[in-house]
């Protein structure tokens, strides 16, 4: 969570954070709190969720807790209707499986595009209308490097996330007349305890493919996305952040 001596900038605003009890969501979750917003974690581990809610709490936060299991439809519209009123929405929650095309089966590709691409669809359809009648809120979608950068495996993935990133945009110009923003965030490979468990000793080998030379933590993207949340990313609209430590195909020839 962010220091006390931090400006709180959200303060008096609510935060609904999708895939929040864990990685980039949690990291978020505690970012937005930090910054003075409502936080409303989301996930689908009740336990898992409670921490988090405690770890806000602890802090001088206020968060509470929504389950919601969102390749379900009509649970994803729940989880916006219980939510109340939202001012920032961040849709991080995501799955992923990085198999050939063959070895993904028609189940598996139809859980990325319900997850990843439909549950922040239905999220926005949902809450976005209040948001037009208040005169302004932000959405930030939390997309990935898959969605540009052509692999052998994870192509549902990558697809999914390349879906929300053209979304990002569309909902950008639909919206920004009424003073909503939507932006999104592509990170790069970045450490969690999902690619911890993928990896193992080995994620750190994912960060010698940037400019760096490490992989992202969770806390890094997590400041990117309080930034577009907060005022501050006033004039910004309709962008796709890459923070992937940088492409070494940028390094001059």
């Amino acid at each position: 969570m962010t220091p006390d001596s931090s400006p709180r900038t959200l303060s008096g605003q609510t935060a609904l954070v999708t895939g929040a009890t864990a990685g980039i969501g949690r990291a978020i979750a505690l970012r937005l709190a930090g910054l003075g917003a409502d936080v409303i974690v989301h996930g689908r581990d009740a336990a898992r969720g409670a921490v988090v809610v405690d770890e806000i709490a602890a802090a001088g936060g206020s968060a509470r807790l929504i389950t919601a299991d969102l390749s379900d439809a009509d649970d994803t519209r729940r989880l916006a209707a219980a939510s109340g009123r939202v001012d920032i929405l961040v849709n991080n929650a995501g799955i992923y499986a990085f198999t050939s095309t063959p070895d993904t089966d028609a189940a598996s590709f139809d859980l990325h595009f319900a997850i990843n691409t439909r549950a922040p669809f239905v999220l926005v359809g949902a809450l976005a209308p209040a948001m037009v009648e208040r005169g302004h809120g932000s959405i930030i979608n939390v997309t990935s490097t898959a969605a540009t950068s052509p692999a052998p495996i994870g192509a549902a993935y990558g697809a999914s996330k390349a879906a929300v990133e053209l979304l990002t945009r569309s909902w950008a110009t639909e919206f920004a007349a009424q003073g909503i923003r939507v932006n999104a965030v592509s990170p790069g490979p970045t450490r969690t305890a999902g690619t911890e468990t993928m990896l193992g000793e080995h994620v750190d080998m994912l960060g010698r493919g940037n400019l760096r030379g490490t992989v992202g933590e969770p806390d890094e993207i997590a400041a990117v996305v309080g930034f577009l949340a907060s005022p501050e990313s006033s004039y910004v609209n309709g962008s796709v952040f890459v923070a992937d430590g940088g492409a070494l195909s940028a390094m001059p020839s």
